[in-house]
Formats: C-alpha cells, structure tokens, sequence
C-alpha cells in the first residue's frame, strides 16, 4: 500500500510546542492525487467548493506585551492547488501565542499571506472578537433529517453500491440530512465526526440507502475533504444528466480546528453555519 502523503506531516507524531511565529510549521498536501483517485482531473473538476475551517484558539501579543484572542474563519478555495494537513496548521497557530503582532490588520495579513503560499491559491481570512462570537447564533442543516429511518445497518466498510434510487422513481429536488457521518484520519485512525447536507435535484434517492451509504463511512480512512469529494462523485452520476448536487460536510472540532468541505455544481458559497457540535 502507498504511503499516505500525511505520513511525513506532524500527524500522529509527538511535536513541540512552538510558541514563535514559524510559518514553516504549515505542511500542505496536493489536492491532486486524491483527484486522480477518484478519475478526477484538475482542469475538469465536476463541482465548484471550498473548505472553509474555522478556529477557536488563536492569540497573539500587543506590542504593550499584553495578550489578545479571537476565533478566526478560514476559506481555501478549490482553485487551491493544495490543503494544509490539520495538526501542522494547528502548530501554525500555536506559534503565534507568544509573537508580538502590531494589530488585528497584521494578525490577519500574515495569516491571508502565509496560507495563500502553501495552499497555492488565495485562501480567506476572517478574524471575530469574544463579542461577535457570543453573539454568532447556532444553525441547523435545512431539508429533512434521515437518521431516523428504520433501517437494517450491517456494511460499515465504504461501499458506493449501497446508494439507490427509489423504487416509484421519477425527479425530486430536495435536500436530505444526516449527523450519523463518522470518518477516520487516514494516519492515526482517530474518528472524525461530522454532519452532512445532500442538496439535489434529480432522479429521486432512495433516502434509506443514502443512510446505509453514508454509515459505511465508518471504518472508512480519509481526510474530510476526499471524504466529501467521494460522496459527490458517487452521487451525481446517479442523479442523471443536467442534475443538479450540493454535498457539504460540518465535521466536529478537534485542536480548535473544524473542518467543513462544500463542493456544488453551483458556482455559489455556502453559509458558514455552526452546528450545535461545533
């Protein structure tokens, strides 16, 4: 078996703590290949997206030696050739506690120029107060819920063949839900939890295969972008020509980190909601 890229990232391995700006810390992972994987090519990718991550633990110092937070909202575009593995960006920021920064406008400068680099592509920077984030309220995913359904569940290894279309048949536009997503790190194998919004219009799916599909990403190893990308790709050749699919991942936090892929045929930008779990 290949080794994953992540293999020589900070992933799974004991690190210190560096608490002085090291832009080096950041370690980027070629989107490209994972594309390949799934017959996937760069210039004619079947969905517009971004990643949008958002982090609750970053601070800095004023030049008077006194210490700020905030949270802070990520966005790679896909036109990003790269993503940056999860724990070097967490190093990344950990780096900045103890760096004395002239304001908020070089605070965020650094962080739009620094991850532009290693993502090779113009990743956006958003930096929120204690106040604003108080008074950010918590969403919930539109269109139906499925985890209810009753279903016999016994496939927990991914397998796309458990996707199909319901028995009447016929078009549907409508967006179906689900909190039941649980993923792995593809290098330490820690779970990865998360919630997941299908959107179509289409050939009508049949709702308690899409839960038996979505569950037997269990024991499944990957990032939570490429887990996102194989929903997709699974999906929309089911719907039929011209259909129309939004997958987009909430996935629960881990080092103050969440990590929340959209991918769409629309040219469009999700909200960043922030689920109860988050």
């Amino acid at each position: 078996m290949d080794q994953h890229p992540a293999e020589q990232s900070p992933l799974g391995k004991s690190s210190a703590y560096v608490s002085v700006y090291t832009p080096s810390l950041l370690f980027p992972i070629a989107r490209e290949p994972k594309w390949q994987e799934l017959g996937l090519h760069a210039e004619q990718l079947p969905f517009h997206g971004a990643d949008i991550w958002n982090c609750y633990e970053l601070s800095w110092l004023t030049a008077s030696g006194k210490p700020e937070v905030a949270a802070a909202e990520f966005v790679f575009p896909i036109k990003a050739k790269r993503i940056v593995e999860s724990k070097s960006f967490k190093l990344y920021l950990n780096s900045f506690n103890q760096t004395v920064f002239r304001d908020r406008a070089e605070v965020l400068h650094t962080l739009e120029s620094d991850l532009s680099v290693a993502a090779q592509g113009p990743v956006m920077v958003r930096l929120f107060s204690m106040s604003q984030l108080h008074h950010a309220s918590l969403s919930q995913l539109p269109g139906e819920c499925i985890d209810d359904l009753p279903v016999q569940i016994s496939q927990y290894d991914y397998d796309a063949s458990l996707l199909a279309l319901a028995e009447a048949g016929g078009l549907a536009r409508e967006a179906l839900h689900s909190h039941l997503l649980k993923s792995n790190c593809p290098v330490t194998g820690q779970p990865d939890w998360g919630s997941v919004l299908i959107s179509y219009a289409g050939k009508r799916l049949d709702h308690a295969s899409v839960l038996r599909y979505l569950v037997s990403f269990r024991q499944h190893s990957d990032f939570h972008e490429q887990c996102v990308e194989r929903i997709f790709t699974d999906l929309l050749p089911l719907l039929g020509a011209g259909a129309e699919l939004t997958v987009y991942a909430r996935y629960v936090r881990r080092g103050g980190l969440d990590i929340n892929p959209y991918r769409s045929t629309a040219a469009s930008f999700p909200d960043n909601l922030r689920l109860a779990r988050q």
